[in-house]
């Protein structure tokens, strides 16, 4: 297994574990919500299950299983998925910091530092989908 896909998994699975957590507390809302408005959380936990957990352990596995690009370079571009893993972790970070803090203050900070963790979310997809686009190949 590449070193790269063990990095996306582990790290998906981490995600995962984060995301668990704050279910727990968005479950149990009702009974902290004085004093914590966990509500906020809720937009954080879905992007933990969907692009934390999900989308990296999807990403790891089909870096790791698809089809080699050639003999020299099998996964492809190592610079294109170094940035497409850097590029979606620090996007999601910033999204699951800024998220909540935005619901808090509606500042116009935290609502561009929102629009540019999505920006360098699609980014590392991008990144990613130019690495593994000549690696679906017909027979």
């Amino acid at each position: 297994m590449p070193l790269l896909t063990r990095w996306f998994i582990r790290t998906s699975f981490v995600y995962l574990g984060i995301a668990l957590a704050v279910g727990i507390l968005l479950a149990g809302q009702s009974l902290w919500s004085s004093l914590l408005p966990v509500a906020i959380l809720f937009p954080g936990y879905i992007h933990l299950l969907t692009v934390g957990w999900l989308t990296l352990l999807i990403f790891g596995v089909a870096y790791w299983m698809f089809p080699k690009y050639s003999l020299a370079h099998p996964h492809g571009s190592d610079v294109l998925i170094w940035a497409a893993y850097i590029l979606l972790n620090l996007g999601l970070v910033m999204r699951i910091v800024g998220e909540p803090l935005d619901n808090l203050r509606r500042d116009a900070f935290w609502g561009w530092l929102l629009v540019f963790s999505a920006l360098l979310q699609w980014l590392g997809g991008i990144a990613f989908i130019i690495n593994l686009w000549k690696r679906v190949k017909t027979k």
